[in-house]
């Protein structure tokens, strides 16, 4: 899978020299960068050669094929050119490996991600004020056709045996996991432990404190120095991070897991889209290990990442105290785990075992101020994640009623 380090994807080609334009037009990480429109290349005027480099850029990263992006690009060759060109041509000219060919002709596999129709790129509202133009792109009008459904499928299934949507999402009660499945649990022996029925009251998250490990990944952002291990900050209290926007927090059992690696991963692809719904984007982890936290972002996560090394996040996911279970339990007699790490090994993620490994984690997403928890869930089975579809309906609901609510304000100020 590839990475979300943005030197990495620009690479050393025709486009090296004009990320600082780019960057200054809010295009500034990889996710964003895939999302560009051909209305937005002609606002920014990229040259043809920029445009093909970038085609081919997004093309190779859907694939994981990005270690030939620069040999492909001085080729001078454009996407159209190199898909029809012989496989034994891009073995012999480009070093490219049999089943790299293969999956690089597929033009069928690994599509990308939409914006959905009803929603606009902060970089491209960007852009055009940096242009002086007036908000009249088309938000149909984009790179996939201006189809209004926000996932295509790329790679990720949900996690199996998820129990069906009951009413709205954002609920203030009940716990969204995946269904618990007793004959899959140590052949139905043991029963799995299901945790509260009630979400985290707001109460209980605003005493959490963390420590900040890494920002957001941009150019120059880089929280590593060297061989010196990452500097801790003094802890703050975790609800300075949802004061002021809604958050979601992705609560990682393990950064090193092939399971939580493709969970973060796949949430952070979608960053364009979470950013246009006003939501900022946060990892959680249990512990501090320096290596861990570097092999991690930005390669597979370049938003945020705290550490909660009490473990309170994790305690209040279970209900006050964790949910742990070791490796024979949870997922040597677990087939629904073991469905899941098959799913997320197919993905072709590297992966290691260092670190704790038996603290299930979760996700929350979080309203802003004191508007408490919107979202809770629990991972049951070792490599549970939340399905996208309905992490993206909180956070669209979350949207709509913050902009009902500043239209009623601006009525009600016009009005007095």
């Amino acid at each position: 899978m590839a990475s979300f380090e943005l030197p990495e994807f620009v690479g050393n080609g025709i486009l090296k020299d004009h990320m600082d334009t780019l960057l200054a037009d809010g295009w500034d990480d990889v996710p964003t960068l895939k999302m560009m429109s051909p209305d937005d290349m002609d606002l920014l005027q990229l040259t043809q050669l920029q445009r093909d480099a970038l085609e081919l850029r997004i093309y190779l990263h859907d694939r994981s094929l990005m270690q030939y992006a620069d040999k492909l690009e001085a080729s001078g060759r454009n996407l159209s050119e190199l898909l029809n060109t012989q496989p034994s041509v891009l073995t012999s000219e480009y070093g490219m490996k049999r089943g790299h060919v293969a999956r690089f002709v597929d033009r069928a596999s690994a599509c990308g991600i939409e914006m959905p129709s009803t929603l606009s790129l902060p970089a491209r509202k960007r852009t055009l004020t940096h242009q002086g133009m007036r908000m009249t792109y088309n938000k149909n009008d984009n790179n996939n056709g201006g189809k209004s459904s926000s996932i295509i499928k790329s790679g990720f299934q949900d996690p199996v045996v998820l129990r069906k949507i009951e009413g709205a999402p954002t609920a203030s009660k009940g716990i969204y996991s995946a269904a618990p499945n007793n004959s899959a649990h140590c052949c139905g022996l043991l029963s799995p432990h299901l945790g509260p029925e009630e979400v985290t009251r707001l109460s209980v998250l605003e005493k959490i404190m963390i420590q900040k490990l890494t920002p957001e990944h941009k150019k120059g952002n880089n929280p590593f120095k060297a061989s010196q291990p990452i500097k801790l900050p003094p802890p703050s209290k975790a609800s300075e991070l949802w004061a002021n926007q809604p958050t979601l927090i992705l609560c990682l059992r393990r950064p090193g897991c092939v399971m939580c690696r493709s969970e973060a991963h796949q949430l952070y692809a979608r960053k364009p889209i979470f950013d246009a719904m006003g939501i900022q984007l946060v990892v959680c982890l249990n512990e501090h290990i320096d290596a861990e936290v570097r092999a991690f972002w930005p390669r597979y996560w370049g938003g945020i990442v705290v550490v909660d090394e009490k473990r309170e996040f994790f305690k209040a996911l279970g209900g006050g105290q964790l949910n742990e279970e070791n490796v024979i339990t949870g997922f040597i007699f677990n087939a629904t785990a073991r469905a899941n790490w098959k799913r997320a090994r197919a993905t072709g993620i590297e992966f290691n075992s260092n670190g704790e490994g038996n603290i299930k984690g979760g996700l929350y997403i979080i309203r802003a101020g004191n508007g408490g928890v919107a979202y809770q869930f629990v991972e049951r089975n070792f490599g549970d994640w939340a399905p996208l579809e309905e992490v993206l309906k909180v956070c669209g609901e979350i949207q709509q009623k913050q902009q009902s609510k500043q239209a009623s304000q601006a009525t009600n100020q016009k009005t007095t």
